[in-house]
């Protein structure tokens, strides 16, 4: 399609929509069959898994093989553009919950509960951070900060160093080099999610730091928990769009798939930076 062709292309009517959305509905339900007792619960939850893996496989094909056929002009690109920059903030404003918990807690909750009142109901409560809480009565140990946190700080801030590399090396159509900066960036963020399991291993095993360990291990767990698996869906794109390039896929100057996820990836780089700060360091 002539890229400066007034015309919005418009795909045939698909099932993929229906599909997904009754994978989720199996999904859901067999997780509350699974949470409660029900032998069929794991089940439905794996067809449901299945189903929803087949549509976004199949549908991402489909918008994929529609790119290369040419049928996406500029205004095409542009809806694209803005569809992932609202994607992208509303995952900014689910993290800003989760940090708005936090500084709440941190700067309100914990010194009201040391304050003159509340020590007639929790005298022997330490209103510091990090804190458990005063209804908590058990020891755990926070985690430390220069470890693997500082280790896949360095991860993570490469890799974001070369998925950039690796856009470069895509604008002056070197295929070579493109993939090889895209391979690197991939195994920086696998291996980030390795150490970060090892760190949980760690915590239940050693520091008795767990989800139920009172605010502290909800706010730690909370936030580097789902921030661990916003860097496993991104490493799952990462590795989609480096099977595109080695296809053949993209162009120094039509790549767009290429550029959202790496918004992406800088997005889950930015928010690990502002984890470290406040969960772990400060």
């Amino acid at each position: 399609m002539n890229q400066s062709a007034p015309n919005y292309y418009l795909p045939q009517p698909t099932r993929w929509p229906v599909v997904g959305s009754v994978a989720l509905l199996l999904m859901a339900a067999g997780a509350v069959m699974w949470m409660n007792g029900a032998a069929a619960g794991p089940w439905v939850v794996a067809i449901g898994a299945i189903a929803l893996a087949t549509m976004i496989f199949r549908w991402f094909g489909q918008v994929a093989g529609e790119s290369e056929a040419g049928r996406f002009n500029r205004q095409v690109d542009a809806s694209f553009r803005w569809g992932m920059s609202w994607f992208i903030f509303s995952e900014v404003m689910f993290f800003a919950a989760f940090f708005g918990a936090l500084f709440y807690v941190r700067v309100l909750s914990v010194p009201d509960l040391g304050s003159i009142e509340s020590r007639l109901l929790w005298p022997e409560f330490n209103s510091a951070w990090p804190s458990a809480g005063p209804s908590f009565t058990g020891r755990f140990t926070p985690m430390a900060a220069w470890g693997i946190p500082a280790i896949n700080t360095l991860l993570l801030l490469s890799s974001g160093a070369t998925v950039t590399v690796a856009h470069w090396r895509l604008k002056e159509n070197r295929r070579g080099p493109l993939s090889l900066w895209l391979l690197l960036t991939i195994v920086l963020g696998a291996t980030f999610l390795a150490l970060q399991a090892w760190e949980y291993g760690h915590a239940y095993s050693e520091l008795n730091l767990k989800l139920s360990t009172g605010v502290y291990g909800a706010t730690f767990f909370m936030l580097t928990g789902f921030h661990g698996f916003h860097v496993t869906i991104g490493v799952i794109m990462l590795t989609v769009i480096l099977f595109r390039c080695l296809a053949g896929h993209f162009r120094p100057d039509h790549h767009f798939a290429f550029e959202a996820v790496s918004w992406y990836w800088h997005f889950v780089d930015v928010v690990w930076l502002l984890l470290f700060i406040f969960v772990y360091w400060i």
